[in-house]
């Protein structure tokens, strides 16, 4: 029977890496789940899945376009994942990891990378080398600063650094140019850099739970993109908020999406028209 077992289980694991080179696509959502689900797998699966970075993965070089590790066990990002050059998604959420490999910038192909929910205290600054990069979450980590290189991100259309310990965001940022998204909630924050009036393509700004308690006084006139401030349990008042060149524009703009999104049948949350200008 256990020879059997064996054999069935290398059968599996073989065609699971066929599968693997051929779509490119590797993904071990909660691997140690599936394998007490399916007990005949229990032991292939704590050979792939050890809380280290499975090597089969890292064998399949070139082949890899998206790597999904979520909610797993892992401490650790091998150097090794520099081989990995035609990857374009990598999602590691949800794990134990609390740091970056220093050679992460080779991952040139990387479009999206997700790290939220780990204990990353900081990224490191090939970070910046990551050009194509368009989306990037690491919310629900202990990062203290953001690298300045983040700046030679141009490409970044989303950033999400929520439920970090921030105090402040690198003046860099405002070199993000087709910068849409910045969700920067539940950090320490006090203030804006300045750069950002030159982040024209950006529509939301999310600020809630932070110390700012004024934001840049060109924000409104110059971001003529931005539809939707949030700023919950910060110390600013919507009277700074109303007096702040251009607010009148950017409530246009705010009406004006709404208006579209009814028209549309689009669902609104519960927190109706007001959510454009949260404070």
């Amino acid at each position: 029977m256990g020879c059997c077992e064996s054999k069935q289980a290398a059968t599996w694991k073989a065609n699971q890496i066929s599968r693997w080179r051929s779509t490119g696509i590797v993904a071990l959502r909660d691997a140690k789940l599936k394998a007490s689900t399916f007990t005949l797998f229990t032991n292939l699966f704590s050979l792939l899945f050890p809380l280290t970075f499975p090597d089969e993965v890292l064998d399949l070089e070139k082949a890899v376009r998206t790597l999904d590790l979520t909610h797993n066990k892992l401490v650790d990002i091998p150097l090794e994942i520099s081989k990995l050059t035609n990857m374009q998604r990598l999602v590691l959420a949800d794990n134990l990891i609390a740091r970056l490999p220093v050679n992460l910038g080779k991952l040139q192909s990387l479009k999206v990378m997700t790290l939220d929910g780990n204990q990353i205290t900081s990224l490191p600054d090939e970070l910046g080398q990551l050009v194509r990069l368009e989306r990037l979450s690491i919310s629900g980590n202990m990062l203290a600063c953001l690298p300045e290189t983040i700046g030679s991100l141009r490409n970044l259309v989303l950033l999400n650094v929520s439920n970090n310990k921030l105090k402040f965001v690198p003046e860099s940022v405002g070199s993000c140019f087709s910068l849409e998204e910045l969700q920067a909630d539940d950090n320490l924050i006090e203030d804006l850099p300045s750069s950002v009036f030159n982040l024209i393509h950006l529509k939301s700004l999310s600020l809630n739970n932070n110390n700012v308690s004024q934001i840049p006084a060109s924000l409104l006139k110059d971001c003529k993109a931005l539809q939707n401030i949030s700023l919950h349990n910060n110390p600013i008042s919507m009277d700074q908020f109303q007096q702040m060149e251009g607010f009148e524009e950017f409530e246009a703009r705010r009406k004006k999406k709404f208006d579209k999104q009814i028209d549309s049948n689009v669902m609104i949350s519960s927190k109706g028209l007001d959510e454009g200008v949260d404070l």
